[in-house]
């Protein structure tokens, strides 16, 4: 149920109606006409457009449309006032029964409830962390594995049908230097004293790598030249690495549905092919880029190279796929990439990369609009930095990744459900301020315990409504009397609960998960706000001494909230609370 949706189908209805009646000219297009609630909650309930967008193509005054639409639409026993605001904005009030109604629909469809078709069962690839497999993962990367991971669950409750995939960057040069690296510690394991050149990586979370390798192989590699051990400490190397990320992923609650190795597409013909595709539809051509703008560097020298016609795109200049010596860029193994989850046949791409790639956005889209003929829409989210704070100042933990800040790091020292949630307190393209001190507090300054008290508190009147002896199953609730709920903060926060639909289709267009962290915040301070009421109001009580038909219906209210935030706490992947310690 969507009770938005379904005052915008009964407003779709009247205007048919006054078609039909010859208030209105045949053939009006009503795609744009909307129902949601006004900006200013004062003026009702909820507001529609259609006299302003139909009166143009009407040509109508919107008033005179307003005013017969909202004749119309009292004749409905769920809209008990429609009145016409500015130039033909038509504001809506509802009938208490219908928000009433709200909380027996929640507790029909349990978690379900809000759960859509906006998707339709199409196909979508989330690809998000991708990180290279060349050390654990940083808070950088945990703030982009919570987004992803989020949005992911977000698009399956709107009904796509998602795969989340991780790329494994194995192909190349860093691939090297982490064998170079391990290597240099499996030296090490047996004794020797290395030093780690410029270009390796000296963090000490490859000791224990080099010490595996060593017990797997011995002595063999010793005084052994590169072109020995290259290759197959490349593979032991990235194996261990992709094994330690997949463990920093399970601390954080993430789970991959397909791992996709990059080095799949070297020397298979898959690159070429799929460049073949691009150079048979005249996309591909050797040219001289412009010189970049501003200074220009002393050895700065044109060249012809091997170019992507991504401008044909809406790209800012054509890119470079190979290089003069007949290697490719990073951006042809990408193209393929992206051709092969085209040819794997999803509807719909999504990317999540950090904000250090904003420069890839626009040749990477091209390429998948010149791939797909344009039926496959990729759209590619940027996760700002993270900056952790304690006391007011920026905060250091240890780093025994040797200059970064590990997921393990953050987990350890706050736990998986506040660096989730807290992660999506802000929008993914706005930098993040993560404060340890408010995150650790037990106040609504902490958002994560703010909501899971809400759930709390709700279990917690669950738990002694039943020790009182009343039935509060969901079926019993369901039948509960809820005209008794009327109340204007009752009624308030009913009207919140009917917002979760149009909260989850809204989100799930936009692919903005953090709508939800902040839909939970709101209803959890409602349903707080209601209960500090009820400490100096007691019929507001959700418990009512002696009636227990009463205590039945306002706990309907208060399961329907819970129900909610269970279902808004599993997209973003937060464990709900039955009772805070």
């Amino acid at each position: 149920m969507n009770l938005f949706a379904d005052i915008r189908t009964l407003v779709l209805s009247a205007l048919d109606a006054m078609v039909t009646a010859g208030d209105l000219p045949r053939g009006l297009i009503t795609d744009n006409v909307t129902a949601e609630p006004p900006r200013d909650a004062t003026h009702g309930d909820m507001a529609t457009n259609a006299a302003m967008v139909l009166a143009k193509p009407a040509g109508m005054k919107p008033r005179d449309i307003a005013e017969k639409l909202a004749q119309r639409l009292t004749d409905d026993p769920r809209i008990t006032s429609a009145e016409v605001a500015g130039p033909g904005f038509l504001n809506l009030r509802l009938a208490p029964s219908v928000w009433q109604g709200v909380a027996a629909t929640v507790l029909g469809e349990g978690t379900d409830y809000g759960r859509g078709s906006l998707g339709a069962g199409k196909r979508v690839n989330v690809e998000y962390v991708s990180a290279n497999p060349t050390g654990p993962l940083h808070v950088g990367h945990t703030r982009g594995a919570v987004f992803g991971d989020a949005l992911a669950s977000l698009l399956a409750f709107a009904g796509w049908d998602v795969t989340r995939e991780y790329v494994i960057n194995d192909g190349g040069n860093q691939i090297d230097a982490l064998a170079r690296s391990v290597y240099l510690r499996y030296l090490e394991a047996h004794g020797q004293e290395v030093a780690f050149p410029d270009g390796t990586y000296p963090g000490d979370y490859l000791i224990p790598v080099g010490v595996k390798l060593k017990e797997q192989v011995g002595a063999e590699y010793i005084d052994e030249p590169e072109a020995v051990w290259l290759d197959p400490i490349r593979n032991f190397a990235t194996d261990e690495m992709m094994a330690l990320i997949r463990e920093d992923l399970a601390l954080l609650g993430v789970k991959m549905d397909h791992f996709f190795s990059e080095k799949s597409l070297y020397n298979t013909g898959k690159i070429e092919a799929c460049l073949k595709k691009l150079d048979d539809m005249g996309l591909i051509y050797r040219g001289t880029l412009a010189p970049p703008k501003g200074k220009l560097p002393d050895d700065y020298e044109a060249r012809e190279q091997t170019l992507f016609k991504s401008t044909d795109f809406g790209d800012d200049q054509d890119r470079p796929i190979q290089k003069n010596d007949g290697a490719w860029t990073y951006f042809a193994p990408d193209i393929a990439y992206h051709n092969d989850k085209i040819e794997r046949g999803f509807d719909a791409l999504i990317n999540v990369f950090g904000a250090d790639h904003g420069g890839y956005v626009k040749r990477m889209k091209a390429a998948v609009q010149a791939l797909s003929g344009g039926k496959v829409p990729l759209d590619i989210k940027l996760t700002q930095l993270v900056k952790l704070f304690k006391n007011g100042e920026e905060f250091k933990m240890s780093k025994r990744a040797g200059n970064f800040v590990t997921l393990r790091d953050l987990i350890d020292e706050v736990g998986s459900d506040v660096t989730r949630f807290v992660m999506l307190t802000r929008k993914n393209d706005a930098p993040l301020d993560f404060d340890f001190s408010k995150v650790m507090e037990q106040s609504r300054e902490n958002p994560v315990f703010y909501v899971q008290y809400a759930h709390a508190r709700v279990a917690s009147v669950l738990r002694k409504a039943a020790d009182a002896g009343i039935d509060v199953s969901d079926s019993a609730l369901k039948a509960a009397d809820l005209s008794k709920l009327a109340h204007v903060a009752e009624l308030a926060l009913l009207r919140k609960v009917a917002e979760w639909p149009r909260l989850v289709e809204t989100a799930a267009r936009s692919n903005e998960p953090h709508r939800v962290a902040f839909y939970l915040y709101e209803i959890a301070g409602d349903l707080h706000g209601l209960w500090n009421l009820g400490n100096a109001e007691t019929d507001l009580r959700f418990i009512q001494e002696d009636d227990p038909a009463t205590s039945q219906a306002k706990i309907a209210l208060a399961r329907s909230v819970a129900i909610v935030i269970a279902a808004g706490l599993g997209i973003l992947g937060v464990t709900q609370a039955e009772e805070m310690r």
